[in-house]
C-alpha cells in the first residue's frame, strides 16, 4: 500500500476536527450580551473598565486555564467574592440553568 491514501485520510481528519473546534468556539455575542444585561451583570462589570467587580478583559486574562468552567461556577453557585476595596459579598446567581447559554456567556466573557 502506498502512503498517499493514508496522508489524504490523515489530512481530511485533521481538517474535520479543526472545523469542529471552530464551530464549537463560535460565540453568539448578541445572546451573551442580552443575558449579561438581563441579569444586571453590568451593575458590577464592564467590558474594559473596573467597576465594583473586575472588567471582563481582566477576567478573561486571569482565566486562561479552565476559564469557562470557573466562570460558570461563579455565575451558578454564588460564591463569596472579595472586591479590590476589601469588601465581600455573594456573587449573584444567573437566572438560567441552560448549559448552552451558560457556556456561550462564559465564552463571550473569555473572548473579551
Amino acid at each position: 500500500m502506498s502512503k498517499f491514501p493514508y496522508s489524504i485520510l490523515t489530512a481530511s481528519l485533521m481538517l474535520t476536527f479543526a472545523n469542529m473546534a471552530t464551530a464549537q468556539a463560535t460565540v453568539d455575542a448578541d445572546a451573551a450580551k442580552a443575558l449579561f444585561k438581563d441579569n444586571d451583570c453590568t451593575k458590577c462589570h464592564a467590558v474594559d473598565k473596573t467597576k465594583k467587580g473586575p472588567s471582563l478583559k481582566k477576567i478573561a486574562a486571569s482565566q486562561k486555564t479552565d476559564g469557562q468552567e470557573k466562570i460558570i461556577k461563579n455565575m451558578t453557585t454564588g460564591p463569596k467574592i472579595q472586591f479590590e476595596d476589601g469588601s465581600e459579598e455573594k456573587h449573584k446567581i444567573i437566572n438560567t440553568k441552560d448549559p448552552k447559554e451558560l457556556k456561550n456567556l462564559a465564552d463571550w466573557i473569555l473572548s473579551q
